[in-house]
């Protein structure tokens, strides 16, 4: 992974998100994979329901010094979009590779925040 401090994940894993309130979803089997795969931190309700599951890929300490900044992803309930991340992930995430379209597709901007440019 690029930089001294690699690209992080958290995972949020409370209210809505990782409970059966998201159904069809193996919740377990996805914090497993992801934690087999990426440095992982399993966060508390980030306050965004509406989107759950709720994943976050925060930048490595190179993407941050390129500009690369936190990018949320909502609606990951789908073993595809998990690997989909864990690829990104291992490839620098942000910052350092570019965001793949597919993942495009989940991104969103939590309230209260700024947009990402």
């Amino acid at each position: 992974m690029a930089g001294s401090v690699p690209c992080r994940v958290v995972v949020c894993r409370d209210c809505c998100c990782g409970s059966p309130k998201v159904t069809g979803v193996d919740h377990a089997a996805q914090t497993a994979r992801l934690e087999a795969a990426v440095p992982l931190r399993i966060s508390d309700c980030l306050d965004v329901c509406d989107q759950a599951n709720v994943i976050v890929v925060q930048p490595s300490a190179t993407g941050r010094a390129a500009g690369g900044r936190p990018v949320w992803l909502g609606l990951v309930n789908d073993p595809e979009a998990t690997e989909d991340i864990i690829t990104w992930v291992r490839s620098g995430g942000p910052g350092v590779a570019p965001l793949p379209e597919i993942l495009g597709l989940y991104a969103f901007t939590p309230p209260g925040r700024p947009a990402n440019p």
